[in-house]
């Protein structure tokens, strides 16, 4: 059966351009076009589309309320398509704490290295993300910090994630191994996730924690400032040379690689363009995976959240290989069931864990709670 879209934006070009792109595929049908947000809200409504392609900045209602009033009423899994300005990041990311499950820039030369990859990542996303039930979407447990000397929030909680209740995690014991760094990856999805597990870590985590969220270099310092602004522990952008500190969230800078070098307490970060047409995605998972099992040896705890593709399962299986311990998001609780799953296939994960458990399992497992 065809996924039905749903594609909104003031524009009847970028209106067109899409349903063009989207109609190549046959498993694809675009079912109706709205051009504000206002006019998207009465069409979901009515059309009860499979998913929505949406941009951020229209009259009448723009992007952003459109996703909230959505999500409240026939709640639909969105992509939306935004510039890539500083403003359209901070603008992109309100909308996925609204409940947008992932996003594109508007520029298609921006998405992939040629046209055809860029056709063919945007029908992929859709297919992904629309054939995801909504009835197992609700309004997340995304833990604020609210204890003494944890930092003012900066901005509410808006966001909508597929969740699962979560288990009793104190009748779990932990492994009782010893972890120098914790690791995570992760792609579609991933910004609620991140935001799920971070806000709920003590601001005395014992560890560094490496971040690798495929996203656009224009965006990751807009979502690295928002998640230092809402968790308990640092977070930020990683730079050239950062010595690894723990209780710190090191997020890999869109565009670029980040790896660890150095061994003992000398451990720094080395950030850089990488042209190699081998590697698809910068930052890349298994990149940095390959360098942490080079630098930590199996002291290292990684975990590989919601995502398309398998980037994680090649750097997962040189962790694994070197001692390291692999948990994965379970099918349930992953907006797009990608990268998890090509860890679990592979043997490499030891649990598969629901979203909303990753952080006490966490806390748990590095003796901090």
């Amino acid at each position: 059966m065809a996924v039905k879209v749903l594609v909104v934006d003031d524009s009847s070009f970028f209106r067109r351009r899409v349903s063009e792109i989207l109609e190549q595929d046959k498993d694809i049908e675009i079912i109706g076009f709205a051009v504000n947000g206002r006019d998207a809200v009465e069409k979901t409504a009515q059309l009860r589309p499979d998913v929505i392609t949406m941009d951020v900045e229209m009259p009448v209602l723009d992007g952003i309320s459109a996703v909230k009033e959505i999500m409240a009423a026939t709640p639909t899994p969105i992509l939306m398509f935004s510039s890539l300005t500083r403003a359209g990041a901070t603008a992109t990311l309100d909308a996925l704490d609204a409940g947008a499950l992932d996003f594109l820039p508007k520029k298609f030369e921006d998405i992939a290295r040629n046209n055809e990859d860029a056709i063919t990542l945007l029908q992929t996303k859709v297919k992904d993300i629309g054939r995801r039930r909504m009835s197992r979407f609700t309004r997340p447990s995304v833990a604020q910090p609210t204890s003494a000397g944890s930092k003012s929030i900066s901005q509410p909680d808006r966001s909508f994630s597929r969740q699962t209740a979560p288990t009793n995690t104190n009748t779990i014991k932990a492994s009782g191994k010893q972890y120098q760094l914790v690791a995570i990856g992760t792609s579609t999805g991933g910004p609620v996730a991140l935001q799920t597990i971070l806000t709920q870590l003590p601001a005395n985590f014992p560890h560094p924690i490496l971040l690798i969220q495929h996203m656009p270099a224009a965006f990751t310092p807009a979502f690295a400032a928002r998640l230092n602004g809402l968790c308990r522990i640092k977070v930020k952008e990683a730079q050239q040379g950062d010595r690894l500190q723990p209780g710190v969230a090191y997020l890999a800078p869109g565009g670029q690689q980040m790896l660890v070098e150095g061994r003992g307490g000398n451990r720094t970060l080395r950030v850089f363009e990488d042209d190699s047409p081998r590697i698809t995605y910068k930052p890349s998972v298994d990149v940095t995976f390959a360098s942490v099992a080079k630098a930590y040896n199996g002291d290292v705890l990684a975990v590989v959240l919601t995502g398309m593709g398998a980037d994680g399962r090649d750097g997962a299986r040189l962790l694994k290989q070197a001692g390291a311990t692999i948990w994965a998001q379970d099918e349930k609780s992953s907006v797009v069931y990608g990268m998890p799953q090509a860890v679990a296939n592979a043997g490499l994960s030891s649990e598969s864990i629901g979203l909303n458990d990753v952080a006490a399992r966490l806390t748990r497992e590095t003796g901090c709670g």
